[in-house]
């Protein structure tokens, strides 16, 4: 038995959690700046509501609203100059898994004025990140429970991730009716995100009994939801209040299992796809999920058992499921783009490490071709 549990996080969910506990926001100062998107968290409500609880509570803010998908680092660079200049004590990040994800990188950089923009992947004797207060708006990412932060770098183009524990929010506020104005396609990729997040951890060699706990709920809640999107993608039907929650809180489930374990192997490979062809992250990464349970079932069998029989469906099933929803069909690379891609893993990462059976640069290689020579 293993019961080694560190959970940092405060999580208030439910209907109308960001004003039922608005008060928790004065802790931490009375000036904040929001991060978010664009479009979607006006259009869900979930930044009014944020903007109604500051106001109830006295608490000043300013918003930055520039980020985009695969948030930039540039971006969270310039949010965080905007955060020292209205004195912010706390970030607020508001949206999808970018926007939560920018928030992180804004708090480290606020509260260190000196750090160079490259410096947030390689300091380390730095000031502790301003607190974060998180409320998401799709079911995919669970950043609103874990402390990674996935950053594309404006030069290279190249997405990489950080994971300080001080990236680890001080309050998230889980509302799923935020998902309901999700667009059938952005409902399929994130539900697709979410399952590869808690496969990826639940398969993997640091997954122990409490994250094996919220895996397999999440397992449950996430299929329940892809079966859906996936019989009914003809209609393009979307889920109703009761399976949006369950998706939502699906993804939460997945990400403290995936703030316990990492990733394994198809995030990294993901990150090509999404780099180079514009694939959203989820279908990104599940892309290489039939071949991630292939490996499951050489190396960890008995998980890839218990994860089927959760699902009540089988390996190949499951994979046809994941490959309809995914549809990459129309992506193709050369033998010489495939050398190059794979060319960033001299380095065995840690995701590699992690995964069933061990992976290397040469398996890459092989799961590109597999997937997408011409």
């Amino acid at each position: 038995m293993d019961f080694n549990l560190h959970l940092p996080i405060n999580v208030k969910s439910g209907k109308n959690a960001v004003d039922l506990n608005s008060h928790l926001l004065k802790s931490f100062g009375n000036t904040c700046l929001i991060v978010t998107g664009g479009k979607s968290s006006r259009l869900c409500g979930a930044l009014s509501d944020m903007e109604n609880a500051l106001r109830k509570e006295g608490i000043s803010y300013d918003i930055y609203d520039k980020i985009g998908p695969n948030p930039r680092l540039d971006h969270c660079f310039e949010a965080s100059a905007k955060a020292r200049e209205i004195g912010a004590y706390f970030i607020v990040g508001i949206g999808g898994g970018s926007p939560l994800d920018a928030a992180k990188a804004v708090a480290v950089y606020a509260s260190n004025p000196d750090m160079a923009m490259d410096e947030i992947y390689t300091q380390t004797d730095r000031n502790k990140a301003l607190p974060i207060v998180l409320v998401g708006t799709t079911a995919g990412t669970g950043s609103e429970v874990g402390r990674v932060s996935v950053l594309t770098h404006p030069v290279t183009g190249r997405k990489k991730s950080i994971s300080p524990m001080d990236c680890y929010p001080a309050l998230t506020l889980a509302d799923p009716t935020y998902t309901a104005s999700m667009p059938y396609d952005i409902t399929v990729s994130t539900a697709l995100d979410a399952m590869a997040h808690v496969l990826e951890g639940y398969m993997g060699s640091k997954c122990t009994d409490i994250p094996t706990l919220f895996g397999e709920k999440a397992i449950e809640l996430i299929w329940k939801g892809l079966c859906f999107l996936y019989e009914n993608r003809e209609e393009r039907l979307l889920p109703d209040e009761t399976l949006r929650a369950e998706l939502y809180y699906g993804s939460l489930y997945a990400g403290i299992t995936l703030a316990y374990c990492g990733t394994a192997f198809p995030h990294p490979l993901g990150y090509v796809l999404t780099e180079n062809y514009g694939v959203p992250h989820g279908k990104a990464c599940t892309a290489f999920m039939g071949l991630f349970v292939d490996r499951a079932a050489e190396f960890t069998p008995e998980k890839l058992d218990r994860a089927l029989s959760i699902m009540n469906t089988d390996k190949n099933t499951f994979k046809a499921v994941i490959e309809t929803l995914t549809d990459l069909k129309g992506i193709t690379m050369t033998e010489n783009e495939i050398k190059a891609f794979c060319e960033r893993w001299s380095a065995v990462p840690a995701n590699f490490t992690f995964s069933p059976g061990g992976f290397t640069r040469e398996d890459a290689e092989n799961a590109f071709r597999t997937l997408f020579l011409k």
